[in-house]
């Protein structure tokens, strides 16, 4: 891991100080940032969103697909633990947290705004940051590839439905048209941008070109997603000013669900005997957010200054420590697997 990546918490920390700083001195600068967008898509935002998921859909290799049928169980549980656990619980504590236990401490529309940020982040399971979790477990990298794929192409046609669901049986308004578009603009494209960046590379010189090209990216990517942070506690500074708890309120499902889901996953793959090496990225992949995704797609649907976008915000302030915990754990445990 390099500085950026190491110590991301602490540049997220004092891009939200920034941010906050800068919101409450300029605001007029960020109402303007706020006005300029199109079909309800901030355009600063999405540059900036870009920036952040284009490195990481470079890094997937399609190819690796074709190896789906080895170690069949661990991509099985990485599948249920993705799609048929982690969005629902996700859901249902954002309900049980802000519609009863936090009811009166926040506003009712505020809650379901957390809410609708809670359940984005629980349908965007990780796709980047996986790898680098995967290689300070020592699991399997080839498989760590093949988890990442065949959960992209399942991302692209269920990421859409089931935060439809969720969203619609917490009782928001869900506009699809937004929703749609995107998972076109956020998913799709940069998906295939990633795939024909990765073959033209390909036809030069293999990997030596492609692994130079993503270290010049790299740092791209960790600026993208800083500067996004500024802009969107920039965007909320007063409401932050006036409600500091609000952060913490939302931080406290978050956690509970992150090493829920991991319990979940960690007895699962102990139960069904799987490789250590296979076990460890089959549970941090489900466990962890591709947190670019839901906040791109949080402040589409409900804007740049909605909760859901700073709720979205809050899971990357959290998630990184966490998952540094959960691997110093796995780490622990290697005995525990063959």
């Amino acid at each position: 891991m390099g500085i950026f990546e190491r110590f991301l918490s602490i540049w997220v920390g004092l891009s939200i100080v920034v941010g906050v700083i800068l919101g409450l001195w300029q605001p007029d600068i960020f109402q303007n940032i706020a006005a300029f967008e199109i079909a309800h898509v901030n355009i600063v935002v999405a540059v900036f969103i870009w920036v952040m998921i284009y490195p990481m859909m470079v890094q997937i290799d399609f190819s690796a697909i074709k190896d789906v049928g080895k170690n069949p169980k661990g991509l099985v549980l990485t599948i249920v633990i993705n799609w048929l656990i982690k969005p629902f619980t996700m859901a249902g504590l954002g309900w049980l947290f802000f519609n009863l236990l936090f009811a009166d401490l926040v506003d009712p529309a505020s809650a379901q705004e957390y809410i609708a940020g809670m359940i984005l982040l629980g349908v965007a399971p990780c796709t980047a940051m996986v790898f680098v979790w995967s290689q300070l477990t020592k699991g399997d990298p080839n498989y760590t590839l093949v988890q990442v794929s065949v959960n992209d192409v399942i991302m692209i046609f269920a990421f859409a439905p089931i935060s439809a669901f969720l969203l619609g049986v917490s009782d928001i308004q869900v506009p699809w048209k937004t929703l749609m578009v995107s998972v076109v603009i956020y998913v799709l494209l940069p998906l295939i941008a990633g795939v024909i960046t990765r073959k033209l590379l390909n036809h030069g010189n293999g990997k030596e070109s492609l692994n130079r090209f993503l270290s010049r990216l790299k740092p791209w990517s960790v600026i993208g997603l800083l500067a996004t942070v500024v802009l969107l506690f920039g965007f909320q500074a007063k409401t932050i000013i006036s409600e500091p708890a609000t952060i913490g309120l939302i931080a406290i499902p978050l956690l509970i669900q992150t090493y829920g889901v991991f319990i979940i996953a960690y007895l699962a793959a102990k139960w069904i005997k799987l490789p250590h090496n296979i076990a460890a990225p089959a549970c941090l992949i489900g466990t962890s957010n591709f947190f670019e995704l839901a906040v791109a797609v949080a402040i589409s649907l409900f804007g740049l200054h909605s909760g859901a976008a700073l709720a979205a915000v809050v899971g990357v302030l959290v998630e990184v420590p966490v998952m540094l915990s959960l691997v110093a754990l796995i780490n622990r445990t290697q005995h525990w697997f063959k």
